[in-house]
Protein backbone atom coordinates (compact mmCIF):
# COMPACT_ATOMS: atom_id res chain seq x y z
CA UNK A 1 0.00 0.00 0.00
CA UNK A 2 0.91 3.47 -0.67
CA UNK A 3 1.50 5.03 2.87
CA UNK A 4 0.60 8.49 1.32
CA UNK A 5 -2.89 7.47 0.48
CA UNK A 6 -3.33 3.55 1.11
CA UNK A 7 -4.07 2.95 -2.23
CA UNK A 8 -3.34 -0.46 -3.63
CA UNK A 9 -1.22 -0.95 -6.42
CA UNK A 10 -3.50 -4.22 -7.55
CA UNK A 11 -5.55 -4.51 -10.55
CA UNK A 12 -7.95 -2.11 -11.08
CA UNK A 13 -11.69 -3.70 -11.16
CA UNK A 14 -13.67 -4.14 -14.40
CA UNK A 15 -17.49 -4.25 -15.31
CA UNK A 16 -17.09 -8.18 -15.46
CA UNK A 17 -16.03 -7.88 -11.95
CA UNK A 18 -19.05 -5.81 -11.24
CA UNK A 19 -17.71 -2.11 -10.76
CA UNK A 20 -20.14 0.26 -12.70
CA UNK A 21 -18.18 3.78 -12.02
CA UNK A 22 -19.72 3.25 -8.35
CA UNK A 23 -17.55 3.02 -5.45
CA UNK A 24 -17.85 -0.19 -4.42
CA UNK A 25 -17.70 -1.51 -0.54
CA UNK A 26 -16.34 -5.49 -0.14
CA UNK A 27 -17.62 -6.40 3.72
CA UNK A 28 -17.50 -9.64 5.96
CA UNK A 29 -21.62 -10.70 5.65
CA UNK A 30 -20.72 -13.15 8.24
CA UNK A 31 -19.95 -10.87 11.01
CA UNK A 32 -22.95 -9.14 13.59
CA UNK A 33 -21.22 -6.30 13.87
CA UNK A 34 -19.77 -5.56 9.93
CA UNK A 35 -23.64 -6.59 8.62
CA UNK A 36 -24.82 -4.06 11.33
CA UNK A 37 -22.86 -1.18 10.14
CA UNK A 38 -23.20 -1.65 6.57
CA UNK A 39 -26.96 -1.87 6.74
CA UNK A 40 -26.37 2.10 8.47
CA UNK A 41 -24.76 2.99 5.64
CA UNK A 42 -27.07 1.04 3.41
CA UNK A 43 -30.18 2.49 4.93
CA UNK A 44 -28.37 6.39 4.04
CA UNK A 45 -27.43 5.26 0.44
CA UNK A 46 -31.40 5.34 -1.07
CA UNK A 47 -30.32 6.88 -4.38
CA UNK A 48 -28.00 3.42 -4.75
CA UNK A 49 -24.86 5.78 -4.97
CA UNK A 50 -22.60 2.49 -3.55
CA UNK A 51 -21.93 -1.02 -5.00
CA UNK A 52 -22.46 -3.21 -1.48
CA UNK A 53 -20.45 -6.72 -2.36
CA UNK A 54 -20.84 -9.48 0.64
CA UNK A 55 -17.79 -11.26 0.70
CA UNK A 56 -19.59 -14.41 1.92
CA UNK A 57 -21.72 -13.88 -1.83
CA UNK A 58 -18.94 -12.95 -3.60
CA UNK A 59 -15.22 -14.74 -2.04
CA UNK A 60 -14.21 -14.32 -5.65
CA UNK A 61 -14.55 -10.22 -5.93
CA UNK A 62 -11.30 -9.12 -4.17
CA UNK A 63 -9.24 -12.14 -5.33
CA UNK A 64 -9.17 -10.89 -8.93
CA UNK A 65 -8.08 -7.38 -6.93
CA UNK A 66 -5.35 -9.47 -5.67
CA UNK A 67 -6.65 -9.86 -2.72
CA UNK A 68 -6.78 -12.83 -0.72
CA UNK A 69 -9.42 -14.23 1.70
CA UNK A 70 -7.64 -13.91 4.65
CA UNK A 71 -6.47 -10.01 3.82
CA UNK A 72 -10.07 -9.16 2.73
CA UNK A 73 -11.10 -10.81 6.46
CA UNK A 74 -8.59 -8.61 8.34
CA UNK A 75 -9.47 -5.01 6.85
CA UNK A 76 -12.57 -3.17 5.03
CA UNK A 77 -11.62 -2.59 1.41
CA UNK A 78 -13.44 -0.50 -1.18
CA UNK A 79 -12.30 0.41 -4.26
CA UNK A 80 -13.47 4.45 -5.03
CA UNK A 81 -14.87 5.79 -7.91
CA UNK A 82 -11.99 5.74 -10.15
CA UNK A 83 -11.37 1.79 -9.42
CA UNK A 84 -8.64 2.46 -7.22
CA UNK A 85 -8.68 -0.13 -4.01
CA UNK A 86 -8.63 1.46 -0.66
CA UNK A 87 -8.56 -0.53 2.77
CA UNK A 88 -8.80 0.21 6.73
CA UNK A 89 -9.86 4.39 7.32
CA UNK A 90 -9.12 4.63 3.91
CA UNK A 91 -11.88 2.70 2.78
CA UNK A 92 -14.03 4.33 5.44
CA UNK A 93 -13.38 7.41 3.77
CA UNK A 94 -14.67 6.07 0.09
CA UNK A 95 -18.03 5.12 1.87
CA UNK A 96 -18.46 8.44 3.43
CA UNK A 97 -17.82 10.58 0.08
CA UNK A 98 -21.11 8.87 -1.73
CA UNK A 99 -22.92 8.51 1.63
CA UNK A 100 -25.32 12.17 3.03
CA UNK A 101 -24.64 12.74 6.36
CA UNK A 102 -21.14 11.56 5.71
CA UNK A 103 -19.72 13.39 3.24
CA UNK A 104 -18.86 16.54 5.24
CA UNK A 105 -17.01 14.20 7.54
CA UNK A 106 -14.83 12.78 4.36
CA UNK A 107 -14.29 15.97 4.23
CA UNK A 108 -13.02 17.31 6.94
CA UNK A 109 -10.52 14.03 7.89
CA UNK A 110 -9.34 14.52 4.02
CA UNK A 111 -8.13 17.62 4.63
CA UNK A 112 -6.54 18.07 7.81
CA UNK A 113 -3.05 16.58 7.50
CA UNK A 114 -2.43 13.32 9.58
CA UNK A 115 -5.54 12.06 10.46
CA UNK A 116 -6.20 9.39 8.08
CA UNK A 117 -3.12 8.00 9.11
CA UNK A 118 -4.08 8.24 12.85
CA UNK A 119 -7.47 7.26 11.83
CA UNK A 120 -6.09 4.28 9.86
CA UNK A 121 -3.86 3.21 12.43
CA UNK A 122 -6.33 3.37 14.94
CA UNK A 123 -8.64 1.12 12.71
CA UNK A 124 -5.77 -1.91 12.40
CA UNK A 125 -5.76 -2.03 15.87
CA UNK A 126 -9.48 -1.94 16.71
CA UNK A 127 -9.83 -4.70 13.34
CA UNK A 128 -7.11 -7.00 15.41
CA UNK A 129 -8.73 -6.72 18.74
CA UNK A 130 -12.11 -7.22 16.64
CA UNK A 131 -12.13 -10.77 15.60
CA UNK A 132 -10.95 -11.89 19.25
CA UNK A 133 -14.17 -11.14 20.32
CA UNK A 134 -16.60 -14.14 20.95
CA UNK A 135 -19.61 -11.67 19.80
CA UNK A 136 -17.82 -10.03 16.70
CA UNK A 137 -16.23 -10.98 13.39
CA UNK A 138 -13.42 -14.20 13.66
CA UNK A 139 -10.97 -15.23 11.48
CA UNK A 140 -10.56 -19.50 10.77
CA UNK A 141 -8.53 -20.57 13.58
CA UNK A 142 -6.16 -22.06 11.04
CA UNK A 143 -5.45 -17.91 9.69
Amino acid sequence: MNSADNISAASSPSQGDGFDGRPMVFYDGGCPLCRREIGHYRRLDKAGKVNWLDLHSHPEALERLGVTWEQAMERMHACDAEGRLTTGAYAFVTVWRALPGYRWLAKVVSAIPGVLPVMDFGYGIWARYRRRQPAACELPKDS
